[in-house]
């Protein structure tokens, strides 16, 4: 390579090295627009911009955010997520919903059938309640008439009213979440009876829509005006 090449080379690499060197623009505390090859350090935090050599903007960086308003981003940030979240967690119940049950009438059997089930156990309930209710009564007749008699009550015969006092408290809880349950069971598919009827409302306006649109293309491919909406 003669002298003359590597001059040409050099000149070239010189001005390569020129053309991408970085120009940076910021504004000084007093609002006074500043140039430069780099951002002094005070500005660095503060908005400044990135040009090219032909001065346009290749990059904007935006001022250091105070500690407040990341904080204030965190927050939105994961509000955000627990929205996003909730969206996605009800597409999927939505999807469920409308997989296993085809109609209205689905559901109000399908809640029928529950609360009959619920319904079976609360008079099982009520049966075995009766009956302990009647021993308690029976224990404790027994033990008043030994006292009237002036016999002594056998601490068995005690023993046994507690143990049939505590096992009608436990069927009297049984039942009350036998009720409870119930309850549920009738706000939970309330519930769902309402979601379906919205999501078959949204299906059908968008069957209506995609019928109106298509009706609409055939009108204009057979050259008809648009047909006029109210």
């Amino acid at each position: 390579m003669d002298l003359k090449r590597i001059i040409v080379f050099l000149v070239a690499a010189l001005f390569m090295v020129s053309a991408n060197a970085g120009l940076y623009r910021w504004v000084d505390e007093n609002g006074n627009v500043h140039y430069g090859d780099k951002v002094p350090p005070k500005y660095l935090k503060k908005e400044h911009e990135e040009l090219n050599e032909h001065g346009t903007l290749v990059k904007k960086h935006d001022r250091a955010m105070t500690a407040e308003e990341k904080a204030e981003k965190r927050k939105l940030e994961a509000e955000r997520e627990r929205l996003e979240q909730e969206r996605r967690a009800q597409a999927l119940r939505d999807r469920v919903l409308t997989d296993t049950y085809t109609t209205e009438r689905d559901l109000v059997a399908a809640r029928n059938a529950r609360l009959e089930a619920i319904d079976s156990q609360l008079q099982l309930s009520r049966d075995i309640i009766a009956s302990s209710k009647a021993k308690v009564a029976k224990t404790e007749q027994l033990i008043q008439n030994l006292k009237a008699s002036n016999r002594e009550v056998p601490v068995a015969t005690y023993a046994k009213l507690e143990r049939e006092k505590a096992q009608l408290e436990t069927q009297q809880q049984v039942q009350k979440g036998h009720q409870e349950k119930r309850e549920q069971v009738i706000v939970q598919f309330d519930g769902y009876i309402e979601r379906f009827r919205e999501l078959m409302d949204e299906k059908r306006k968008r069957r209506e829509a995609f019928a109106k649109r298509k009706a609409e293309r055939e009108r204009a491919a057979r050259g008809l005006p648009p047909t006029s909406s109210k």
